[in-house]
């Protein structure tokens, strides 16, 4: 007997299979990150279709649960076709469909990473867009046990004049009780500091994402001895 199921997700990444078929990888609200086959994936019109970005109804089908599948796909709203109008914003979408991809575990739920996945993609075409994405990037961590604790100073235990974070611990330093270390601190930019904030241009971005960036590499990437997607490097690059 036959197993399957029905889901909303996201495409992650899409990959040829065969001459007429394609592999797609999605991140489901309710089966996490879920990969199939799509049957005439390759042709033509399922290109517009099959972009990675785009929020679409799955229903996949498999003889065994451990078999890669089969997907049938509706479209359901196509994020990749409001970033092409931007280079900027299809580098984070670029970036954001990478780092979902190569960071969750596959067929596991992360129901809180989805939400905030597509509260991400309805803002890309909004001013701030990319403050977004670093907030993504910090639930992102979060979820999979990683969170940062940038309310408190680690030496004091003191809320004023946070500046800086340990790139051991994860958790804040104030400016003061930083002074002698600040050259092996990470910058806390004073939008991740305030709830609610926006960043203040381009190098607010930047140090955001060195933030996270450095914690992925260390608790996500280096341990597997692998190195973080080059389209998010890529992303990173433009706020340098």
């Amino acid at each position: 007997m036959a197993i399957s199921w029905e889901d909303q997700g996201i495409i992650l990444a899409v990959r040829r299979f065969g001459e007429h078929d394609a592999i797609i990888t999605l991140l489901t609200e309710n089966q996490g990150r879920h990969a199939g086959i799509v049957k005439g994936g390759s042709g033509k019109r399922a290109r517009g279709l099959l972009q990675p970005g785009n929020l679409v109804k799955a229903w996949w089908r498999a003889r065994l649960d451990e078999h890669l599948g089969t997907f049938t796909l509706e479209g359901l709203k196509s994020y990749a076709a409001d970033a092409m109008s931007a280079a900027d914003v299809l580098a984070g979408l670029s970036a954001l469909c990478a780092m979902a991809e190569a960071t969750l575990p596959e067929r596991e739920p992360h129901a809180a990473v989805y939400r905030h996945t597509l509260h991400l993609l309805e803002h890309l075409s909004v001013p701030g867009w990319e403050t977004h994405y670093v907030l993504w990037e910090l639930a992102l961590l979060r979820d999979m046990g990683y969170g940062l604790d940038l309310t408190v100073c680690a030496a004091t235990g003191g809320t004023d004049d946070l500046a800086y974070v340990s790139p051991r611990t994860g958790r804040a330093v104030s400016r003061g009780a930083a002074q002698p270390y600040v050259p092996r601190l990470l910058a806390l930019p004073a939008f991740l500091r305030d709830a609610g904030g926006e960043a203040d241009g381009p190098d607010e971005i930047s140090q955001g994402l060195a933030l996270t960036g450095h914690f992925f590499e260390a608790h996500v990437f280096r341990p597997h001895r692998q190195e973080i997607p080059a389209s998010r490097q890529r992303f990173a690059a433009r706020f340098s």
